[in-house]
């Protein structure tokens, strides 16, 4: 090999290690997709029960309670929670009074529009306690918004890259305005299928008909006409 050609392999052997350690990205993983990924981390999720202590009472559930499972409710439907819980306290003279009241109050809150299936009846331990309540209440989740600071001069744009903030206002206030914190943790699971339309569509496509819904007179685009 030539001393010329012994210089182009080392040039050529010096370029493909560039371009190999441009190629990769650290130990510290993957960059962000795009400047506002850093602050999706940002954003703390956390939960915290909401409840209403109520004395037990033999005879069932006084007006001032049925009022504050009202506002509770109020709160859980608010809070579009998944799932009310009863608590009756184990142990002590007024257990079964505690289990029969706990009862009594699902049962409300399913009469004033909770869920059947979201309101259950659990226990909890008394722990020697003359008089423990009955616990009603939910887990309530609270988004913890990022704060927003440190603004450099947005004209200096040497390096090219976004500034440090980019993306922060845009990630707080949708942390602010979303509905049901917990949303931000994940998605929610799907509803069930529809089985009936499902056998439905199904016998009309084994006997060669159409599947779609019938037309109906709403649905034809024609401007009404004022009668006169």
């Amino acid at each position: 090999m030539t001393r010329a050609n012994t210089l182009r392999a080392i040039l050529a052997g010096a370029a493909l290690l560039g371009l190999a350690a441009c190629a990769t990205t650290g130990a510290q993983g993957p960059a962000p997709a795009t400047a506002t990924t850093q602050w999706d981390d940002k954003v703390k999720v956390t939960a915290a029960p909401d409840e209403v202590l109520l004395a037990v009472h033999a005879e069932g559930l006084s007006p001032r309670q049925v009022q504050a499972l009202d506002a509770l409710l109020a709160r859980f439907t608010e809070a579009e929670a998944k799932e009310l819980v009863v608590l009756a306290p184990v142990g002590g003279a007024q257990a079964p009074a505690a289990g029969r009241m706990a009862a009594v109050a699902r049962a409300y809150l399913i009469d004033a529009g909770a869920p059947r299936f979201a309101v259950r009846i659990d226990s909890y331990p008394a722990d020697g306690d003359k008089d423990p309540p009955l616990r009603v209440g939910y887990l309530r989740h609270t988004a913890e918004i990022p704060r927003c600071g440190s603004w450099e001069n947005l004209s200096a744009t040497r390096n090219n890259e976004a500034y440090g903030n980019f993306g922060c206002a845009v990630t707080a206030n949708m942390a602010a305005q979303v509905a049901n914190p917990a949303d931000l943790q994940g998605p929610r699971r799907e509803d069930p299928a529809d089985a009936m339309r499902r056998g439905v569509v199904m016998e009309k496509y084994r006997a060669g008909q159409v599947t779609a819904s019938q037309r109906d007179s709403q649905s034809d685009g024609a401007v009404s006409r004022v009668v006169k």
